[in-house]
């Protein structure tokens, strides 16, 4: 599938060294609770972004996926996905899935909870995450199967 990129004109007072890049990741989910590792994806994006020096946004499209930074090893995972299965348990009633039928109340409350943006520093050409911090989208649909769309902009100079 070819990635849409966006290269976007600096605003008129800026520098014209500043700069804003855009790219879409697309990932296909497979299961509710997925936890997938976009970090290399988003330094590729940053490279080929060529700022140097800035910050890199990323975005999920969606209400019942969520991204944050996590240590991508099987343990913490395994955490996470407690931890959220404990603040919106699947055994709780939630009005919307009686609104709408579609059982995914609970997927909507723990992406919110989680939140669908994340915002990384960019040094030297690089994302500044720490040594044992990755990127992750969280897939929480449990109707997972799903291609999901995060659009990752990078700005700076």
């Amino acid at each position: 599938m070819k990635t849409p990129v966006s290269f976007i004109s600096p605003p008129s007072n800026l520098p014209d060294e500043k700069r804003m890049f855009r790219k879409n990741i697309i990932v296909k989910s497979r299961q509710e609770g997925e936890i997938i590792d976009l970090t290399p994806e988003v330094k590729a994006a940053v490279r080929e972004s060529g700022v140097c020096e800035g910050l890199v946004h990323i975005f999920v499209r969606h209400s019942t996926a969520a991204l944050t930074t996590i240590e991508y090893e099987t343990g913490v995972l395994s955490d996470l996905q407690r931890a959220l299965a404990v603040l919106a348990p699947e055994t709780a009633t939630y009005a919307h899935d009686s609104r709408w039928g579609d059982g995914n109340g609970r997927s909507h409350v723990k992406a919110a909870l989680v939140g669908p943006s994340l915002t990384v520093p960019v040094a030297g050409g690089e994302l500044m995450c720490g040594t044992w911090q990755q990127i992750v989208l969280l897939e929480l649909d449990v109707n997972a199967g799903r291609e999901r769309t995060i659009v990752c902009t990078v700005t700076g100079e």
